[in-house]
């Protein structure tokens, strides 16, 4: 059974950074294709699409969102993705959750995805 955990999120002041973590479980990065994914969601407001990555390291991610401020990567041997980010901004303030799907495709569907975490939530005060 494949696990996800989030871990990073927290308060922090606009312009500020974090850097979130998801560990995943019962499956092994180097031996699985699969794509990771972080999507967020605010109070109120639908899910959206941040960013994806796949097993080769590829990326995907929302322009309007990440405006160059995000990065995600991942540490095959650790299992584990990340999701730095930079000069944030109230309006980054959502949950933020982690999911994988199995596969190379970077997809911004949450429904593709077959996996995911409980999330995190980060809170950035202006």
């Amino acid at each position: 059974q494949v696990q996800l955990g989030e871990s990073g999120g927290g308060l922090v002041q606009a312009g500020g950074s974090l850097r979130l973590s998801c560990a995943a479980s019962g499956i092994t990065f180097s031996r699985s294709i699969m794509a990771m994914g972080w999507f967020r969601q605010a109070l109120g407001k639908e899910r959206e699409f941040v960013a994806a990555i796949g097993w080769s390291g590829l990326i995907t991610s929302d322009a309007d969102t990440v405006e160059g401020r995000f990065t995600v990567s991942r540490d095959n041997a650790k299992n584990t993705v990340y999701l730095q980010m930079n000069s944030l901004k109230a309006e980054d303030t959502a949950v933020y959750y982690c999911a994988a799907k199995y596969g190379s495709s970077r997809t911004r569907d949450g429904n593709d995805y077959k996996y995911w975490g409980q999330g995190t939530q980060v809170t950035v005060s202006s």
